[in-house]
């Protein structure tokens, strides 16, 4: 994974480690962060990250059991009697489905330690703390720019988590100069971690429309 991969979504924890109540409060009153005060926040963010591995880990184990119940479920049917025969089957794709979901999670899982060893490194915590204090100082002119690309619909009527991906994609354009297609494609790998599909479609859909409206290619 690269640093700077594992950066935003460092400072995607630490985001949700602050208020998020009133955005006509420039920055929150936060304009004049200490770096005290953010590697707190990052301290936190890594907390959460630590619990997030537990919980991953701990998913996936109780869908192998669902998957074995259900595999097991199938084998007590009587497949000699054709009638039983589609309840078998059922039994079958139910269990093989659960199957795959708990070895995908388990996949994610086991990759979030070696995140956690990454995060402990002088150079992502830096630049978490910097693309942090970047949104939390300019919140205020980043949430009317995504409003204006919003379509009808307001920022603050999202979901907080696809917020504070939005504008880390938007300080990721403007402050660090980061080439639209790759802040898209992080942007859209966060909602996958921590987003749903409309979060990452509508994502996925601002940012195209917010780097259309600034002239990038």
């Amino acid at each position: 994974m690269q640093s700077r991969t594992l950066a935003r979504e460092l400072a995607l924890l630490m985001l949700g480690q602050t208020s998020d109540r009133d955005e006509r409060q420039p920055g929150i009153g936060l304009a004049d962060l200490t770096d005290s005060s953010l590697t707190d926040l990052l301290h936190r963010a890594l907390a959460g990250l630590n619990q997030h591995v537990r919980e991953a880990l701990d998913r996936s184990a109780e869908d192998l059991q669902n998957a074995e119940q259900r595999l097991l479920d199938s084998e007590l049917q009587d497949a000699g009697d054709i009638q039983q025969l589609p309840k078998v089957r059922q039994h079958l794709r139910d269990g093989l489905a659960l199957a795959e979901m708990a070895l995908n999670r388990l996949s994610a899982g086991l990759e979030l330690p070696r995140v956690l060893v990454l995060a402990d490194q002088p150079e992502v915590r830096g630049d978490a703390i910097a693309r942090t204090r970047a949104v939390l100082q300019n919140r205020e002119q980043i949430d009317r720019s995504l409003d204006a690309v919003m379509e009808g619909w307001r920022l603050m009527r999202l979901p907080r988590i696809d917020r504070d991906i939005l504008r880390l994609a938007a300080v990721d354009l403007d402050t660090f100069g980061t080439p639209p297609a790759v802040a898209c494609n992080e942007a859209v790998e966060l909602a996958h971690r921590y987003s749903d599909d409309q979060g990452r479609r509508m994502i996925h859909g601002v940012l195209r429309r917010l780097t259309t409206a600034a002239g990038r290619p």
